[in-house]
Parts: structure tokens; sequence; C-alpha cells
């Protein structure tokens, strides 16, 4: 009984105990539920602030980053323009060439891709393929494998069926004449942007717009679309060179160079009257198809970048300013007895001691010492406005951005020394194309014309001509025509008989200067000469500079470069039409000339002008001057020992004094001209007058 009671107990202690249990599970089930959802809640709060943060504040920049990894833009180059000559002839053109790319995300094993892909191409370098296989590894859309591919390789490759490879069409440049005017057309690069030559200047003229490919990808990056804007074709470029002049300065500069053993040389073809570059050569040369191939020297534009002390034919400018400031007259007694000068501490001498010598034979017979004396003379502030007039010193063609502005004294430190040396071409570096330049002002009769190569640009249908450039006049033309005179005496019995060329009248002059090398003058020499043609009535002018010449020739301007520009002229003469001297075309039918300066032929149906004679004039006497040309008129009067002045432009329409007013030697003769209109009824009354 005890133990039961005991029992009994026991189970009645415990009973409320057993009461109270579920009760404080479910306080606990609540806690512990209350605790997940506070979690929950915080959770799916967070998710929604971040989704809103995402899709609200950071939309628009996770959509530019999502298009950025979907989609890829890659620039198709446009097709360049033609750059063709004068007549239309194609120098550079564009033509279709396939490029390899890849989209590396596709490729599973690059370096099993690049084995096959270098097999198709079989020229791979060790680089390039190492090269490969980074880019095929790297997690792109896309990437070029080779650009620019020949038509075989694009075949081999093609016939791979390579997953993630695929072809673009772009455009290779081509000069189909190779090295023909290298160094003035240029040459494009890699993506097709100019790099040099015309190339360059006009690259925003020829190079047209580029058109876009688009590929999409998808989340893996893997390609799966390609939609293509094709590029616009750049305007077309047409120059003022003829492709067969330029041929023939080409091929006789590097007879030339050859024959003369010359380190190099320049030969330039201008049209004195418009400033078109016809010829511009260049030796050494190069192939702008494979420039790379080509030394930095030969790619270098000696005419327009390197700077020579030209010499003897700088004495053009010298002789011209004293003519133009009247200081003295053509047959000017000059002393030059010894064939020396001392200046300061320096000695100047000629090759010869020529005695005296007349203004005129100073510079036929190229005398340093004359040339010195004329120079001292006129002065450093004349000559330093002169050879600033002439277009030293600067640059003189919007076309050559490379150009070499050249190098000439400041006219405050032009003192004796220095004077001197500048009346003779020394002590003053100038460009090829700046002396081509300032003697085509004397051809054309005193007018200093802008040098230019662009003649027109074609953008679609439409032709954009560029028109001449008269930048200021130098001379009067009555200086010019004195000038002329003296330099045709230049070919005919002075330093430069090698130029020339039977029935026709060349005004030119030579040069020789030493080379400078280390800071001091070598015998090596730049044996140039520059002249023009017909003299009468000037067509073209042409400079050739050798650099260095060691042949059997010797080492003068005369008898290295005077053969040159003579073959270059022979060549030019029968090509252009050009009249020869000893058969002159009559004043009146320049008219019949195009705007360019010369006609191959006359137009035809145009009748020729009846031959004209006049009576001789009187001896003593003033002489019939009317219907003439500047240069004609101021012949004569020069022959008759008077001093002509001339206004206006064209041919002599009137002229004080009279015809057969009795003279004295120095007398003055002013000419007035005009165009050929009022010369042609002035040439007919006067043929009409004679009997």
């Amino acid at each position: 009984m005890f133990g039961m009671g005991r029992l009994l107990t026991r189970r009645h202690a415990n009973a409320p105990l057993a009461r109270e249990a579920p009760a404080d599970w479910r306080t606990g089930l609540r806690r512990r539920l209350g605790v997940a959802v506070a979690l929950m809640a915080l959770w799916t709060g967070g998710i929604l602030a971040r989704l809103v943060y995402l899709q609200v504040d950071q939309h628009a920049d996770l959509m530019a980053r999502a298009e950025r990894q979907q989609r890829r833009t890659i620039a198709s180059p446009a097709k360049r323009g033609d750059i063709l000559d004068r007549h239309g002839r194609v120098l550079a053109t564009s033509v279709d060439a396939g490029s390899i790319y890849a989209v590396p995300t596709e490729i599973e094993d690059p370096n099993a891709a690049v084995a096959r892909l270098c097999a198709a191409l079989e020229d791979c370098t060790a680089a390039e393929r190492r090269a490969l296989v980074e880019r095929l590894g790297r997690s792109r859309a896309f990437a070029y494998v080779r650009r620019r591919i020949s038509p075989d390789q694009a075949q081999r490759v093609a016939a791979l069926d390579l997953d993630g490879i695929g072809f673009l069409e772009e455009s290779r440049r081509f000069y189909p004449n190779r090295e023909l005017a290298a160094h003035l057309i240029g040459y494009v690069g890699v993506d097709n942007n100019g790099l040099s030559g015309i190339e360059s200047t006009y690259d925003a003229e020829i190079a047209g717009k580029a058109g876009t490919v688009l590929i999409h990808t998808d989340a893996r990056r893997h390609a799966f679309a390609r939609f293509e804007r094709p590029p616009t074709t750049g305007a077309t470029i047409e120059l003022t060179v003829d492709q067969y002049l330029q041929h023939v300065a080409e091929r006789e500069l590097r007879d030339g160079v050859v024959e003369n053993e010359a380190i190099g040389g320049t030969a330039i073809v201008m049209n004195p009257r418009t400033g078109e570059i016809l010829a511009l050569a260049n030796e050494p040369t190069f192939n702008p198809n494979v420039y790379r191939e080509a030394a930095q020297r030969e790619r270098r534009n000696r005419a327009v970048q390197d700077l020579y002390e030209p010499g003897s034919t700088f004495k053009v400018v010298t002789a011209s300013a004293a003519l133009q400031e009247r200081l003295m007259p053509v047959d000017t007694p000059i002393d030059v007895g010894g064939g020396r000068i001392r200046i300061g501490a320096r000695v100047v001498s000629d090759t010869h001691d020529y005695g005296t010598l007349s203004f005129t034979d100073v510079i036929v017979k190229s005398s340093n010492v004359g040339a010195i004396k004329i120079g001292l003379r006129l002065g450093a502030q004349r000559m330093g406005e002169y050879v600033e007039k002439f277009g030293f010193g600067r640059r003189v063609s919007p076309d050559f951005p490379s150009e070499n502005a050249g190098i000439v004294w400041p006219v405050d430190k032009l003192n004796d020394s220095a004077l001197a040396s500048v009346s003779m071409g020394y002590q003053v570096g100038v460009t090829p194309l700046q002396m081509a330049a300032a003697v085509g002002a004397i051809a054309n009769g005193g007018e200093y014309v802008e040098p230019r190569v662009l003649r027109a640009v074609y953008r679609g249908d439409r032709r954009f001509e560029v028109a001449p450039k008269v930048l200021r006049r130098v001379v009067d033309a009555s200086t010019a025509a004195q000038l002329t005179t003296i330099m045709e005496q230049v070919v005919e019995r002075g330093t430069a008989t090698a130029a020339k060329i039977a029935g026709f009248a060349i005004a030119g002059k030579t040069g020789t200067a030493n080379k400078l090398i280390g800071g001091r003058y070598s015998s090596e020499t730049f044996a140039s000469f520059v002249g023009f043609l017909p003299a009468d009535d000037p067509a073209i002018t042409i400079l050739v500079v050798l650099e260095s010449p060691r042949g059997a020739h010797g080492r003068f301007g005369g008898p290295v470069s005077g053969p040159i520009f003579r073959r270059i002229a022979e060549a030019a003469i029968p090509y252009l039409g050009l009249k020869s001297s000893a058969d002159p075309t009559p004043p009146v039918l320049v008219a019949r000339r195009d705007p360019s300066g010369f006609s191959p032929a006359p137009t035809s149906g145009t009748p020729l002008a009846p031959a004209i004679s006049f009576a001789a004039d009187a001896p003593g006497t003033v002489p019939d001057l009317r219907g003439l040309s500047a240069r004609e008129a101021v012949r004569r009067l020069t022959m008759a020992g008077l001093v002509p002045r001339a206004r206006g432009d064209g041919f002599v329409a009137s002229q004080e004094p009279p015809p057969g007013e009795p003279i004295e030697p120095g007398d003055v003769c002013t000419i007035v001209l005009e165009r050929a209109a009022a010369a042609q009824s002035t040439s007919i009354a006067r043929a009409q007058a004679a009997p």
C-alpha cells in the first residue's frame, strides 16, 4: 500500500507538467515562424530593392553593357576614289580584296585552327602564328586573321569550312604604273588611310565614308546574325600631271643619274602660265604597291623636302632685281678683272679671268665676281625683298604639306659677306620646286603663279576645277623680257650649250654649288639647269638637279644637267605641238592656245592668220613695235640701244615715241600692251600700211 501510494503521489505531482507542455511548444513555434517570416520579408525586400536598383537606376548602363556583349560593330573601310592624270588615265585605283576574320568564341581549339589556317595561307611566320593563337584564344566576338588576301588564299581557306571563320570584302589600293609618279601620288596604309603624297594631302576627299558590319551573339557569345551597311566611294582626284611627260622625265632622270654616277636627282616639268606641274620625278624611287620594301631615302620626295644651295641658277633672282630697280642697263660694263674679289676675310674666285664683262655676260658666263658686284650694288634690303617675292623661304604649294620652307637670311642679318654669297646662290637653301616656280615667273612675263598638282575633283557626276592662282607680280613684263633675252644667250653661247635644240629658242641658266658636308664645303656638287621654251612664247619650264655627279661629264650644271633637260624637252616638243622658233606663229594666233597654256594641235576649222610682212625699220629711228609680243618688242628695243618700259599685258598696241622718230642710245621707249583682239587689228593695220 505504501509503495502504491508513493507511486500515486509521483503521478499526481507530475500531472500539471504534462498539461503545460503543449503551450510551450506552440510559443516556440510561433517565435521560430516569426523569425523565418521576418527573414523572408527581409530577403524579399532585398531582392525587390535590388531589382528596382537594377531595373530603374542602372537600366541604361546595363542595357548598354548588354548590347556591347551581344552586338559587335566593325567598320567596313570605304573604297577610295581614283587618282587620274590630266587626260583621265588612271594613276591609282582601288580593287576588291578579301579579308579573313574569326569569331573566337566559336573556336574550340585555337591551336588546331591556326595550324590549318597557316597551312592554307602558306606564308605564315612563327611570330604571326603565335599572335593568331593569342587572338583566337580570347573571349571576343571578332578578330582579324589576315587582311587583303589573294584570291587563291581565300579559296583555300574557304575550302577548310572552319567554324568561326568568315570573310569580309575590303578594297586594296593598286598603282597600275608601279613607280610612275610614286612620290607625287604617295601610298596608303593597311587601314586604307593616306600616308604620303596626294593620297595623304587629300585623304578626306579620296577616302569616302566607311560602312559597318554588325554581328549579333547569344548569351554564350556565339554569333547568330550578321548585318552590313556598305561603304561609299570617295571622290576622284584629277591631277595636273601628264602620264607621258612623267614617264619621259623619270626615264631621262634615271638615265642621267646612272650616266653621271650621281647619288640622286630631281626633274620638274611645269606650265609657267598656270603653275600646273606636268611632271615631277625623283631618283631613287619606289613602288607604292609594296612601299614597305623601300627605304626611307627612296620614299622621300626630294623635289619638295630636300634643300640644296642653287648656285648660279639663283643669279636669275639677282639679275631680275637689278634690272627691275633700274640699277644697271643690260650693257653696263662690270670689271671682274683678276677673277677674284675680297669680301672681308673671304676671297671669292671665278673659274676664269674674264677682265671686263657686260651685265649680260656676267649672267651668260656665270661670273661669281660679277654677280657679287651686282648684289652689293643692289643692297641687302632690296635683295631680301626680291628673294621673298620670288617665293624663297616659304612653302609655295598647298598640295605638299610636307614641303620644306627653305632657309633664307633675315634682311637685318644680311651683311656684305652674306649678301655676296646669296648673290651667287650660296648660303640660301631652296627646294627644286621653289626654283622651278621662281624661273616660271620670268617665263610668264613676271607673275608668280602658285605651283599646283590638283586640277579637279569629281564628286558624283560633278566636276570642280581648280583655277590658276596668281599670287603677285614679281617684275614687270619688260624686265622679264630683258632677262629672257639674257637667258637665251646663256644657252646659245654661254654655259648651257649642251641644252640647245635646233630650231628652238631656249632660255635657261646653269647652276653648280659645292655640297656642304659636315659643316664644310666639299668637292661634291649639286649640278642643275633650269630653263623654258619656246623662249618667245613659253609653254613649259623644266628644272633638273643632280646630287653629287661623279661621271665623265664632270660636276658642273651645264654638261651634267643640260643634256637631261634637252632630252626631256625634245620629247615634249612634238607631244605638246610646240612651234619652232625658226618659223614663229604670228602673235594674233596666241588666242588659239587653250587655258592650260598649250594646245597639241590647232582647233579643227580654225583658219590661220595670213602671213604678215612689215617694212624694215630705218636705222637710227624708233622701231615699229605695234602687234609684237612684249618679249619681241623689248628685244628689238634693247638691240636698238633703247631702254624699254611696258604697261599692260598682251601685245603692243601703241608706243611712245612713235615709230620712225630719231633716237639716241639710252632713250626710254614706253610700250602699251593689250590683249590679242586689239593687237590683231593693230598688226593688220600695220601690215596694210607697209609698202
